[in-house]
């Protein structure tokens, strides 16, 4: 807990930080004496601070105001990243034009002019983005693989597994966003569908008074629904959440490994977060594949695609992951891709295949920039 409260006191540092730096910079475009200066400064603050007003808000009551405030406070994060690389880049042309001239006349002769209009087009263009960003998360693509494994799996000749991991069900991905992606689940008829991780987005209370997790129970599978943590299970409270994922016809593999219609394995790790949460840390891959029959094909679901190696090294078949979003704003996915060895997509070690989803749902901002959501498709062949 104390690392949350930690992690959540260094985000609203930042969020803070690069939100004044932004506000002083807009407050300059605005001349001193204009009327619009105290409605900027009202509304901007009011915005900033919706994020984190909303979020705390919603577990005390439901109410229309409540949801537009986070609403607003999740927009409100994405565009902060595009008006802090706008003013970023601004300030360096500033500054080099402060060395070596080389704005226009146009520009130099009514400065004041110009920084109203650029204040107007980086407004603009940033709401294009923002609109732009929010169409596309509410299409999921499918992504179809077809894999092989060299193991047998008894009287299955393949197997259709659909996977849908970072689902992040609450105020933002809610009934009518996870009834959409549960359809698109369903249209695949799936003989297995795994959720990797991240399948609600924080504390219960306003899923379950407004009973966000229903259509769960609508998904269809043949051998059934299987998920494991992530470390946002963890930060809603992992227990809570492991009843009512339980509840919802979701079977949650907590650091064990099953066999599946006597065909297959299927082994699922505690996320990470339980080292930082829990009283004990989560149990090595080796020691969760101890009992299982290699002869067998075996999957695994870990939510953060770290120590991939190990997969390999245990003799997995198939591993999937989610986490990373693949950054879910421009330009982050260079950050996510100097931080995994596989920060989305497939991959293959030895005789492990390996997909990392960049997810089908989204954290904080309802945008998705650079990148699609999307549901992974495989058709897995054994011998």
């Amino acid at each position: 807990m104390i690392r949350v409260i930690l992690f959540l006191a260094v985000f609203l540092a930042i969020i803070v930080g690069i939100s004044t730096y932004v506000f002083i910079r807009g407050l300059q475009t605005i001349p001193k004496g204009s009327r619009l200066r105290t409605p900027y400064i009202v509304l901007f603050w009011i915005v900033a601070v919706s994020f984190f007003a909303g979020r705390i808000l919603e577990n005390y009551h439901s109410s229309i105001l409540i949801n537009l405030l986070s609403w607003a406070g999740s927009f409100w994060i994405a565009a902060l990243l595009y008006f802090l690389i706008a003013v970023v880049l601004l300030d360096i042309l500033r500054l080099v034009h402060h060395f070596l001239p080389f704005f226009p006349s146009v520009i130099t002769q009514n400065y004041t002019r110009a920084k109203r209009t650029v204040f107007c087009c980086v407004l603009g263009l940033v709401g294009l983005l923002l609109v732009a960003g929010y169409i596309n998360s509410l299409y999921p693509r499918v992504t179809t693989m077809n894999l092989t494994v060299g193991k047998k799996a008894n009287y299955l000749k393949k197997l259709n597994i659909v996977v849908a991991s970072d689902i992040h069900l609450g105020t933002i991905i809610g009934r009518w966003r996870l009834s959409r992606i549960v359809d698109q689940i369903n249209r695949l008829n799936p003989d297995l569908v795994l959720l990797p991780g991240d399948n609600v987005d924080s504390e219960l209370t306003s899923i379950k008074r407004n009973s966000l997790g229903q259509p769960l129970k609508d998904i269809r599978a043949r051998f059934g629904v299987y998920a494991v943590t992530g470390n946002h299970e963890y930060i809603g409270g992992i227990e809570e959440t492991s009843v009512y994922l339980t509840d919802h016809d979701i079977i949650l593999l907590r650091d064990e490994a099953i066999k599946v219609a006597d065909s297959f394995y299927l082994v699922g790790r505690e996320d990470l977060s339980l080292n930082s949460f829990g009283n004990t840390r989560r149990k090595n891959l080796t020691e969760l594949v101890r009992d299982v029959d290699k002869n067998y094909a075996v999957i695994l679901m870990d939510h953060q695609p770290f120590g991939l190696e190990e997969a390999a090294e245990n003799g997995v078949d198939l591993q999937l992951s989610g986490h990373t979003h693949y950054g879910q704003l421009w330009p982050i996915n260079y950050i996510v891709r100097s931080v995994y060895e596989l920060p989305w997509g497939y991959m293959k070690k030895g005789d492990t295949h390996y997909y990392v989803s960049n997810g089908v749902g989204t954290w904080g901002p309802p945008v998705r920039i650079g990148n699609r959501p999307e549901i992974v498709h495989i058709q897995l062949k054994f011998e």
